[in-house]
């Protein structure tokens, strides 16, 4: 899609438009990325509402890859598949030369959860996956935002590529991991990504690092009643791993966090069960935090086996490394962020909105919070990302826009259903705008990019070398099967 004609950008308003970019002779009649965006909103709501639909998990979003690849294609892409090894990572480029700004996509959903479009609980029967943190509107507004771009570089004729980065398996599979292992990001000069989220925000905010295991215990089968003495019961041996990673929580670090699931225990009481497994996450802001939490889980499930005749092994599923976070971008992340507004919603959004606030209690924020783009600062979040790995191997800016009701909270039933409404298409919308405007200056702005660069190589330090916290394994691309 070309821009209409009046999207040329008014004198003065260009200047304020790219940030530090000096208003030139070059660029005066430059077309605005902003309401190429504008224009673009029934394509980002189209793909975002598919994705939710597909709700596809990490590594099977064999659709869900395959739509924003086509969508790309068609705007004249040139599209590499199966980067990584994995079937369902992409890169689509487009343009010359250098420099090369990268826009991250997600796509997965997560297991366990599923909404309809409704307000109020509506689970949907025989779906067993929902975008429950928004990544069918991280797929679709990265999708916007990158080919607004490729408008404005071809209108211009800026010298540069853009990329889109199709990136599997964020919840729990680590696909970007992967992607920066196998070098994809290492010819890159600035990634741009974001989130969704219930409020909009670019602060400088770092993640914890993190680790994942499937512990998997065998035990003996016997008759519970009949024969007792006979069975070992691998349920047991989960089940004490689990007692004692209990008690570990009290003599971890403040800012470290570790969660499990059992995802298997047996399937009759009468049966000594001769299989168990249980899934942990573990958390810290740093790397060796991670490790050294890790290295005495191992030891508790050792101990759980040995104390109730048991074997264990364990399979690392994912790791990432926390966020580092760029100041310089951040910042002017910022400024486009206030540019671009918050969302605005209509009287039939709102009294949506008001109907789903029902069901979040005390956590219920008022809706015009939508429209406000929270203070800048810097501070730590308890989430992790495989975007972290990415921020490790080039200079990496965020953004989070107000995609769900405020007060909702990601990884649940009200942000599937804010995730396939207009409301998460809107939020979508204000991140396209966001990360096109800031691409669009560092395109233009290579002090910004030195400065950046400069920021970045001071943060790892002179001796850094990546090391990913998943080791050498290949992708799990079965994970979620």
């Amino acid at each position: 899609m070309k821009l209409p004609g009046k999207s040329l950008v008014a004198a003065g308003f260009g200047a304020l438009l790219l940030g530090t970019t000096p208003l030139t002779a070059d660029n005066h009649s430059a077309p605005d990325p902003i309401v190429f965006v504008d224009a673009e909103a029934d394509r980002t709501a189209r793909v975002a509402q598919e994705l939710w639909e597909f709700a596809e998990l990490g590594y099977l979003e064999t659709r869900s890859s395959g739509l924003m690849q086509a969508e790309l294609e068609g705007e004249g892409f040139r599209i590499e598949t199966g980067i990584a090894e994995i079937p369902t990572a992409f890169v689509a480029e487009w343009g010359e030369g250098g420099p090369v700004i990268a826009i991250l996509a997600e796509m997965d959903a997560l297991p366990g959860i599923n909404q309809s479009g409704s307000p109020t609980r509506d689970m949907v029967d025989d779906k067993h996956a929902g975008h429950a943190c928004g990544h069918n509107l991280f797929g679709a507004g990265s999708l916007t935002a990158a080919i607004a771009v490729k408008e404005w570089l071809e209108a211009t004729g800026t010298p540069g590529r853009i990329r889109l980065y199709g990136t599997p398996a964020e919840e729990g599979g680590s696909g970007k991991v992967y992607m920066t292992r196998a070098g994809m990001f290492d010819d890159v000069d600035v990634a741009i990504h974001w989130h969704a989220d219930d409020e909009n925000s670019a602060a400088a905010r770092t993640s914890l690092a993190n680790r994942s295991a499937k512990f998997r215990f065998t035990g003996v089968s016997a008759h519970a009643a009949g024969a007792p003495e006979r069975g070992r019961s691998a349920l047991d041996g989960a089940e004490a791993m689990n007692m004692m990673a209990n008690m570990m929580h009290e003599h971890m670090p403040q800012d470290a966090r570790m969660h499990y699931v059992i995802t298997s225990g047996g399937n009759a009481p009468n049966v000594v069960p001769d299989f168990a497994e249980v899934f942990y996450y573990v958390r810290h802001p740093d790397p060796e935090g991670v490790e050294a939490i890790w290295a005495r889980l191992e030891d508790a499930a050792r101990g759980a086996a040995l104390g109730t005749g048991t074997q264990v092994e364990w399979e690392v599923i994912h790791g990432n490394n926390p966020l580092l976070v760029n100041e310089t971008l951040a910042r002017a992340m910022h400024t486009k962020l206030e540019m671009v507004g918050g969302v605005t919603y209509t009287s039939a959004e709102r009294e949506w909105a008001a109907q789903l606030q029902e069901s979040l209690g005390d956590a219920a924020m008022p809706l015009d919070s939508a429209g406000q783009i929270q203070p800048y600062n810097r501070s730590l979040g308890y989430g992790s990302t495989d975007v972290g790995d990415v921020s490790w191997a080039t200079p990496t800016v965020g953004v989070r826009t107000a995609t769900w009701v405020p007060g909702t909270s990601s990884h649940s039933w009200q942000a599937v259903a804010a995730s396939g409404h207009s409301i998460g298409h809107k939020g979508a919308q204000v991140a396209a705008k966001a990360m096109a405007l800031m691409a669009v200056e560092l395109f233009t702005n290579p002090e910004m990019r030195a400065q950046a660069r400069a920021e970045f190589e001071a943060a790892r330090g002179p001796d850094y070398v990546y090391r990913s916290l998943l080791g050498d394994r290949d992708p799990p691309l079965d994970y979620r099967r």
